[in-house]
């Protein structure tokens, strides 16, 4: 909603239906129903169509069944030129999240970026840091957490 506010035009993809039409709900109320455009797709089978300016995937971390490299792979295929793929992960479990597993693995940003594996004939890693900040949850519980940032750019 925030890109669309500042006049650029939305593709938002989620596998939910729910998500979906509610987001669809949300742009009419704002009046932006014009700059948002909402597909149902499963990341899973395949990449939404068309060339992109830029592509953000926040916290693209699933328990279920999702080639994440894959996904982010076709996605930095799917940059137009000076395009750019924004990757936010979990860095750490907040005190309140779902997964309080302590073996629970967050890869680095630069692992991710070794992960996707992009030719840097083509592609820039432009930030790659693990920034911490206070997070706020149920009942304005705030913990310090970390976010992992990865920030690549298509040059060619």
């Amino acid at each position: 909603m925030w890109l669309a506010d500042q006049g650029w035009h939305v593709t938002a993809a989620d596998i939910s239906a729910v998500a979906v039409e509610r987001l669809v709900a949300l742009a009419r109320s704002h009046g932006l129903a014009d700059r948002v455009i909402t597909v149902r797709h499963d990341l899973h089978e395949s990449f939404p169509p068309g060339g992109f300016d830029l592509i953000c995937a926040h916290y693209l971390q699933t328990p279920f069944d999702l080639d994440r490299t894959t996904v982010l792979r076709s996605a930095a295929h799917a940059l137009r030129p000076d395009g750019r793929l924004l990757v936010v992960d979990h860095g750490s479990a907040a005190p309140w999240s779902w997964n309080q597993d302590p073996d629970a693995r967050y890869p680095s940003p630069h692992e991710i970026a070794a992960d996707i594996d992009l030719d840097p004939a083509t592609w820039t890693v432009e930030r790659a840091d693990a920034p911490r900040r206070i997070a706020t949850g149920p009942g304005g519980r705030t913990a310090e957490v970390t976010d992992h940032v990865l920030l690549i750019r298509r040059t060619a």
